[in-house]
């Protein structure tokens, strides 16, 4: 989509849809000027069918509208927000995505949308811009009817109308600019995440990291088994046993061009990314087995992230690091009361072979955590238990460094992602005693996303960690706002809002992320021989 800002008559505004989203309250005398222009243009017949429909600008409401040429748009759509009380930009970004979403139906090319009058304008653009990215999305590219249709329709012009008294500024135009990049890769990873997993293998997925780093001007590594056995990941390596699937161990990193901020601690971003789990010799049923291609979510929203944070240019390094395999069974596949020894040396009793993720992102962490970040954050679609604790549309938030916790949940908050705080309660650690090993890779079912999260803890030592699982809103099972059934790129808007936010820490305050201490300088050897040995040793 091509965007541009316009002010004025939003009658006159270009597009063949008006879109004019309204707060409870102004569709009688607190009407803001766009409804009042629209509503007179129409001779007093917009606010008063929309009022005998029943539109009152709540949350999700939508009322529609033809000009019959009374205005440049052909059709008017006014969009609810709920109450203004209690207005948060993610209310705009799902309006959005419904006015996107109405615009295809109609075959409409172009759209001129009006801003609501806010508290911050960049934020409603970033807002604005974003549903509409995200809502225009579409994945249909194995449906007969879809590659055979001519015309698709496809909005491909956005007129942003400006609230009165707001200019055109570069604040506007970052936000826009930073809007389409967060939209463009959420929409990529989503891709990912919906391709099937004969499309999206371990070798492909690390083919597209490669090429998301290649544009993005990233540096990238790619191993095979041969790596990964030399990295001593026993507990990836058990994972992989049953696939015919080569795995790959995926690095990806941003380097800041000074070289005094490419020597401060990087952040590491770690996704889960079994690119198919059936549930090894712990078989799923059939219903639960239908969507495992979506288990390689979090490497997608790893993915996005980075090809955003390439362009942010954040005055840190910041590392993804992904192991991709599949969790298939066969004579070669490990088997419940298998011990597994992890990178860390930690062994680890395997009592179901369907607790796969958490044995690949444990000697994931381990290794990310080597490279002493100043904190790390894995995404994966963990337990099924989180869904039933939190449902489809909230992400659970694990870890007990608060500062780095907070700093995660107020970026979600910001990007409109919403998460909830949940324990690492040592009360849940006998869950994971093992009578043979070091531990269980698998506790009861009772708090299984705790028990899941104190696994991963065992990984990560004293780094500041953070814990997503993300396994209900990686895929929704429904249309909503600018979510489309399916994958959704959750975590790509988080991940990239965690890294801005702390780029404009530092940069009010540049000592915020120390630089590593400089290492003493040698003491000169005194006397013979021996002390000089000693100075070198």
């Amino acid at each position: 989509m091509n965007f541009s800002f316009v002010s004025g008559d939003v009658t006159k505004a270009s597009g063949e849809l008006l879109v004019i989203p309204l707060f409870e309250g102004e569709l009688g005398d607190a009407a803001p000027s766009s409804l009042a222009s629209a509503d007179s243009a129409l001779e007093g017949r917009l606010r008063g069918a929309a009022t005998q429909e029943g539109f009152k600008a709540k949350a999700e409401q939508s009322f529609l509208m033809h000009t019959h040429g009374r205005a440049t748009a052909e059709r008017v759509l006014l969009l609810g927000l709920g109450n203004r009380a209690r207005f948060q930009p993610e209310v705009l970004r799902l309006a959005a995505g419904r006015a996107v979403k109405a615009a295809q139906r109609l075959k409409v090319g172009s759209v001129a949308f009006v801003l609501p009058a806010t508290d911050a304008a960049d934020t409603a653009v970033r807002a604005v811009v974003e549903g509409l990215g995200l809502g225009l999305y579409r994945f249909d590219k194995y449906k007969s009817s879809a590659r055979e249709e001519k015309n698709p329709a496809k909005v491909t012009k956005v007129a942003l109308v400006l609230p009165d008294g707001t200019e055109k500024s570069k604040a506007l135009e970052d936000a826009l600019a930073l809007a389409k990049r967060i939209a463009d890769a959420t929409n990529w990873a989503r891709d990912l995440v919906n391709e099937p997993p004969n499309a999206v293998t371990p070798t492909v997925l690390a083919e597209a990291a490669r090429q998301a780093a290649k544009e993005g001007g990233l540096q990238v590594t790619i191993g095979g088994q041969r790596e990964i056995e030399k990295l001593n990941m026993g507990m990836f390596l058990g994972v992989t046993a049953g696939s015919t699937e080569e795995p790959r161990l995926i690095h990806v990193v941003y380097t800041p061009k000074n070289a005094r901020d490419a020597k401060r601690p990087p952040l590491a971003l770690v996704g889960k990314a079994i690119t198919f789990d059936s549930g090894g010799l712990s078989l799923k049923p059939t219903e639960g087995m239908v969507e495992m291609k979506t288990d390689m979510a979090g490497s997608a929203a790893v993915l996005g992230a980075m090809k955003v944070i390439a362009a942010l240019k954040p005055p840190f390094p910041v590392h993804a690091f992904i192991g991709a395999c599949e969790n298939m069974p066969s004579g070669n596949a490990y088997k419940p009361g298998d011990i597994l020894t992890s990178r860390l040396g930690k062994t680890v009793e395997i009592t179901n072979t369907d607790a796969e993720g958490r044995l690949v992102l444990g000697d994931i962490l381990t290794w990310a955590c080597e490279h002493k970040p100043s904190a790390v954050i894995d995404l994966a679609t963990l337990t099924g238990a989180c869904v039933i604790a939190l449902g489809n549309y909230i992400v659970g938030a694990f870890g007990e460094h608060d500062g780095a916790v907070n700093e995660v949940l107020q970026a979600a908050r910001t990007a409109g992602e919403e998460m909830w705080r949940m324990p690492v309660s040592e009360l849940q650690k006998d869950a994971l005693r093992s009578e043979v090993a070091d531990m269980k890779n698998s506790g009861e079912r009772w708090g299984g996303s705790i028990n899941a999260a104190l696994f991963l803890k065992e990984f990560v030592g004293e780094t500041p960690w953070v814990h997503l699982d993300i396994a209900g809103p990686s895929n929704s099972p429904k249309e909503r706002g600018y979510l489309s059934k399916g994958g959704t790129g959750v975590g790509v808007r988080t991940l990239v809002e965690w890294v801005r936010l702390r780029a404009e820490t530092q940069a009010a305050n540049p000592e915020a992320y120390a630089l590593p201490a400089a290492p003493a300088p040698a003491a000169k050897a005194k006397g013979g021989k021996g002390a000089k040995k000693s100075a070198r040793s």
